[in-house]
């Protein structure tokens, strides 16, 4: 009997302790298993130095959708990002999309600012407002060199 009820114990542990970690790889890895509805925008930027697919896109400080592709269009010479938004958010035509930085050395995520106007982008729309991500080394080496590539004193 005394067996018995350790071998219990132990699987009832075992089972939780594989929920937990089922649970916390779910979380951590981004999966989404309920039906979450979400629709696609795209947006072009001259720069998207350090961008990377899976970075969050922000609205009002609020992660609030995904970075889901990033491709280089030949055509224009502009990197082409898509975003993936849940539909219970509607972004105006007129919304601004800009690439930011987390910190100085952090990585990069899409920052989306609303519009004023009353049409709504669907899926597929493009984000025709938009701003590039600063280049940290072109901004610093403007300052410390000059045309000649010496120091500025």
């Amino acid at each position: 009997m005394k067996n018995i009820d350790l071998e219990f114990s132990v699987g009832l542990f075992m089972i939780v302790g594989i929920l937990c970690l089922t649970y916390l790889a779910v979380n951590l890895g981004g999966v989404s298993l309920g039906q979450d509805q979400r629709y696609v925008l795209k947006a072009r930027f001259v720069s998207a130095s350090g961008l990377k697919v899976g970075a969050d896109v922000e609205l009002a400080g609020v992660a609030v959708g995904k970075v889901i592709g990033i491709e280089f269009d030949p055509e224009s010479y502009e990197a082409e990002i898509k975003v993936s938004i849940p539909n219970n958010i509607r972004l105006q035509d007129d919304a601004i999309a800009s690439i930011r930085s987390t910190g100085i050395i952090g990585g990069k995520f899409v920052k989306i600012t609303p519009g004023g106007s009353d049409d709504l982008l669907r899926s597929g729309d493009e984000i025709l407002e938009t701003e590039s991500s600063v280049n940290l080394e072109e901004l610093i080496s403007k300052y410390v060199f000059d045309g000649s590539g010496k120091t500025s004193n």
